[in-house]
């Protein structure tokens, strides 16, 4: 009799919070290219300026923010995704339709989770927003501007938590069944990689422009009187204005989150195996992208 496997959502959580402390810099930059008005400063450009006006160290300014993102948005999609797919998928794989559905689901229930803490992460990157770790900024934010703010842009960030979702866990896990069912690949790191590329560049397509909107959306002062507003003032700009992080740019980071996870994951796995005295069973990878 074979055994029961066990979800192991939290491995996509746990993994995301070392992925995020290896990414955080290239995350950090991206938000100040997405909150230019004109576009002035490429990647490395940006990058640079932000060291030589505040430090090495300032590539790392709300790290805590992240993580505390990572632990609620992360760990309620993939325990929605993860958990669901399961009990549904014991008698066989899931039609892609039904990936497609979950994942929209949890993750836009987890976008919204995560909102408060994915704020403050978006200030942090900001030089005008000081703020000592992740709660004393969602405290302040709550003391001074109320609960409202805390959910600014909840909008952006619940839809473009739904299609990236759906980009990552959907597209990845219909990706992988693909590769498998030639029958050139087994189940190994280079078949998971390879999934994660084309789940990449699916989750880039689509969540890019719902990213740039989120990011001026809670970085606002009030300029923008809502989504539609926001829309517009980015429109003038032209189309690429949606695109202000080049999607090669964009993919190379997630590439680089991936490969975190796989490596995350899997030690992780072994680990739990050896705990548990199941050191004979090949542990399951529950990776995700982050």
């Amino acid at each position: 009799m074979s055994e029961k496997r066990i979800s192991r959502w939290y491995f996509g959580g746990l993994a995301s919070c070392g992925a995020a402390c290896c990414t955080h810099p290239l995350d950090l930059v991206k938000v100040h290219l997405q909150t230019q008005q004109e576009v002035k400063m490429r990647m490395v450009g940006m990058a640079m300026h932000v060291v030589k006006n505040d430090g090495v160290l300032a590539l790392y300014n709300g790290l805590s923010a992240s993580l505390c993102r990572q632990m609620s948005y992360s760990l309620t999609r993939f325990a929605i995704y993860e958990t669901v797919r399961d009990m549904m998928g014991s008698e066989g794989p899931m039609p892609f339709y039904q990936k497609v559905l979950l994942g929209a689901f949890g993750g836009f229930t987890g976008g919204f989770i995560g909102t408060p803490a994915d704020m403050v992460n978006v200030r942090y990157a900001n030089t005008h927003h000081t703020y000592k770790h992740a709660l004393d900024g969602l405290f302040r934010v709550w003391r001074e501007e109320g609960t409202r703010r805390l959910f600014s842009g909840a909008t952006m960030a619940s839809s473009r938590g739904a299609l990236v979702t759906v980009g990552q866990l959907a597209c990845y896990d219909q990706a992988k069944q693909l590769v498998l069912t030639t029958g050139v690949m087994g189940d190994n790191v280079l078949t998971h990689f390879l999934s994660s590329f084309i789940a990449g560049g699916c989750a880039t397509f689509l969540c890019q422009p719902l990213d740039v909107l989120k990011t001026r959306l809670m970085n606002s002062k009030g300029e923008y009187r809502g989504v539609l507003h926001c829309l517009a003032e980015t429109a003038k700009l032209g189309p690429l204005a949606f695109y202000k992080v080049s999607f090669i740019k964009r993919l190379d980071i997630c590439i680089l989150k991936e490969h975190m996870l796989i490596t995350l994951a899997s030690t992780a796995g072994a680990a739990l195996a050896l705990a548990t005295n199941h050191a004979k069973t090949k542990p399951h990878n529950h990776y995700r992208p982050v």
